[in-house]
Parts: C-alpha cells; structure tokens; sequence
C-alpha cells in the first residue's frame, strides 16, 4: 500500500509541477502580448503623424513626390506589419517582418528630412517644427516601450529554456519569442536627424 501511495504522491506532485510551470509561461507569455500594445500604441501614433508631416512637405517640396510616395508606401508596409504582430506578438517570425518594415520607414523618414533640409522654408514653418517634435518625441517613447517588450521576452525566453520549465514548454508548444531590434548594423545606428 505505501509505494501505491508513493507513486500517486510522486505523480500529484508531476501533474501539479506541469499546471505550474504551464501557468507561469501562458504568464510570460500574456506580459509580451501586452509590452507589445505598448509599443503598439506608440506606433499608431507615429503612423498617425506621419501623414500629416507628408503633407506639410507637400507644399514645398513638389519636385520630390517620389520621397513622398517612398513614406507613404513604407508607412503603409509598416501599419500592415504592426496589425499582423499585434495579432501575434509572440510570433518570431511577424515581429522581424515588422523590424524590417520599421527599418524601412525609418530609413523613408530620414530621406525626407534631409531633402527637407535644402528647403528653408519648410523648415522654418511652425507646423512642421511641431511635428517633428511630435515624432521625436514619439520616437522616444517607441524606443523606451521596445526596451520593456524585449525584457518581457528575455524573461520569457529564460523561462521556457531553462530546465525543467524546459519540459514543459516543449510539451505544450512554447516557441521562443523574437527580440524587437531597431537595428542590423552601424549605419542604421544613427540616429535620424528630425530637427528643423
């Protein structure tokens, strides 16, 4: 009877190990998911500014509408990629699609402002200079917002890599999660010059 008794024990003590460590990595999980809806709300603010920054630029910059049409287009990959990982914040895969889609953005961005730059005009108006601080200052926030979503992921990673939390994750299918980078190599480590 009492090694009919240890065996139930030991498998209580298995089941109740498993729910544990399943619970603890649905936890992790849920915390990117929602590290992500901040940065998502960042983002919908600067693809919000964007437009109308366009537009601004449109009145004085008429001989650069292919500029122009390279941050519309970029925006509209980047909104794309943004609803594809919110709907899968924890999807490796989407999360790069929508780092690549950033990068490319960013990259449009820092082509406007530099043709902006030959153009006085445009950069002495108010309404420009306004959103450019906007989006400075939204970019900021993205930047800050991205740094607590790639420490949720870190902890999430940590958890479902490291025995015997390990076991489970493979049991119920916890893929690792991707990192938000901002970044691929030195040149895009520079910073974008928004200022006017």
């Amino acid at each position: 009877m009492s090694a009919t008794w240890i065996v139930v024990a030991a498998l209580a003590a298995l089941v109740v190990w498993i729910v544990a460590a399943f619970n603890a990595l649905v936890q992790r999980r849920n915390r990117i998911a929602n590290a992500y809806a901040q940065i998502d709300v960042q983002l919908k603010r600067r693809y919000d500014l964007i437009p109308n920054l366009v537009e601004v630029a449109k009145r004085y910059l008429t001989h650069e509408a292919s500029t122009l049409e390279a941050v519309a287009r970029a925006r509209g990959a980047a909104v794309t990629a943004a609803a594809a990982a919110r709907a899968r914040p924890t999807d490796a895969a989407v999360v790069t699609v929508l780092a690549a889609a950033e990068r490319d953005l960013g990259g449009s961005m820092g082509r406007l402002m530099a043709v902006a730059e030959a153009y006085p005009e445009l950069k002495a108006d108010a309404t420009m200079q306004s959103l450019s601080e906007e989006l400075t200052s939204t970019e900021n926030r993205i930047g800050f917002a991205r740094q607590a979503y790639n420490d949720e992921v870190l902890a999430y990673n940590d958890a479902a890599m490291q025995f015997p939390t390990l076991v489970a994750a493979r049991l119920f299918g916890f893929a690792p999660a991707a990192m938000m980078q901002s970044t691929q190599n030195a040149q895009e480590r520079e910073a974008p010059r928004l200022a006017f």
